[in-house]
């Protein structure tokens, strides 16, 4: 068995394209025929001679989503101008500020002059170009619609941003003020506290516990601050390398899908980027099965990953996405599987979840604006009542002693 790339009509003029396992050429023909589909090119994959890894260089230096967005921007422009791609893909190297980035596209332009496809460059450089820019790229390149493939990836790359910016900007905040926060409690527990303790230790009164309490926390930061870092950056480096593993992501998303509030941004900005991926590669013509595939590589949740490709395989045997998506109530809200349902029915499912991509980006929006009026009001309420505690633990020892006089 190969695996194929290919391209197709039926009788009414509608475009499918994706990948096939079969014999021969003349079997996937024969396939797709029994489909209502006629074979307008087919292309074979599988024998490249090489195999896309992630190596060391693209884990440590990445590259942003934002620099990806202004290469496929401007490559779909140039492209559309009638620059052959070896062309755009010079220029853009120039362009290119990250030294890494600009590294690969000219290893990638490299490649292009040697003769090899646009799409197959790319696949060898999967930290930075995933599944569906890959995909989108190799269809736009068999079907001769490179440009608009490009236009659609671009348009899914804004999305994506604008997603991760809001979400991102309602989180950055909280997460200052908390590292703030504990910055400056290390720093007082450290130095400024000692000082003042020596004041107490010259009191011939019992301390209360809350003083205590705060006198054992500053003597283990003094004499054991340099072991607390280090277990600390230990620990960070462990979970990174942790949630890197299929345990740790699955951990990771399940206590993402258990924290109150998180738990609403998360379901629908996987609803949001699930239905704003389904719907681009369907209007390319890409198959159900295909696109699913490709849809699932690139959700982040683990749980969410698992439905759709539960989803996948149960429509090779016949049942339909919505029955499949209905069986994930906890992470697919009852109007998912309603509007896919709607489209499978109507045979308008590309143009359902266009808008159901759409409200789920506009609950994002929503959500992350009044995270930040509920975000505020309870850090307040944490920073006022760690100041009144560190207060009253001051406080007390000297009240004692006045009353002692």
């Amino acid at each position: 068995m190969s695996k194929y790339l290919y391209t197709a009509k039926n009788m009414e003029g509608k475009p499918r394209s994706g990948e096939m396992d079969a014999k021969n050429e003349r079997d996937l023909a024969l396939q797709l025929r029994g489909d209502g589909y006629v074979v307008t090119s087919i292309e074979r994959i599988d024998d490249m001679g090489y195999k896309a890894q992630i190596n060391f260089l693209d884990r440590i230096q990445g590259v942003s989503l934002k620099e990806k967005l202004f290469f496929t921007r401007n490559l779909s422009v140039m492209i559309s101008s009638g620059l052959t791609i070896a062309r755009a893909l010079d220029n853009l190297s120039v362009q290119t500020k990250n030294k890494h980035f600009k590294a690969v596209l000219e290893n990638v332009y490299k490649d292009v002059q040697k003769g090899l496809s646009l799409s197959d460059s790319l696949t060898k450089y999967p930290a930075i170009f995933n599944d569906l820019f890959v995909n989108m790229i190799r269809v736009g390149e068999v079907g001769g619609t490179l440009d608009e493939s490009l236009n659609i990836v671009t348009i899914q790359m804004e999305k994506e941003h604008e997603l991760s910016s809001k979400v991102r900007g309602a989180l950055i905040y909280p997460a200052v003020i908390v590292t703030a926060m504990i910055i400056v409690g290390v720093i007082m527990l450290t130095y400024i506290l000692p000082q003042i303790l020596g004041v107490f230790g010259d009191m011939k009164v019992e301390l209360p516990v809350t003083t205590r309490f705060i006198i054992k926390i500053s003597d283990i930061l003094q004499t054991q601050g340099f072991l607390i870092a280090i277990v600390f950056l230990g620990g960070g480096i462990f979970l990174k390398a942790f949630s890197s593993t299929d345990m740790g992501k699955k951990i990771a998303s399940l206590t993402l899908l258990k924290m109150p509030i998180l738990k609403h941004i998360v379901i629908k900005v996987n609803c949001a980027r699930f239905a704003r991926i389904y719907s681009s590669l369907l209007h390319s013509g890409v198959s159900v099965v295909d696109s699913l595939n490709i849809v699932a590589n690139t959700l982040t949740n683990t749980f969410f990953k698992e439905a759709v490709l539960e989803g996948r395989n149960k429509i090779q045997r016949g049942v339909e996405l919505s029955t499949v998506i209905a069986e994930y109530p906890d992470i697919f809200p009852v109007i998912v599987a309603q509007m896919i349902r709607v489209g499978e029915e109507t045979g308008k499912t590309e143009d359902m979840m266009v808008k159901l991509a759409e409200f789920y980006e506009e609950e994002v929006n929503q959500i992350t604006k009044n995270l930040s009026s509920i975000i505020e009001p309870v850090l307040m309420l944490v920073i006022g009542s760690a100041v009144g505690f560190f207060a009253v633990a001051m406080l007390q020892p000297m009240y004692s002693v006045l009353e002692n006089i």
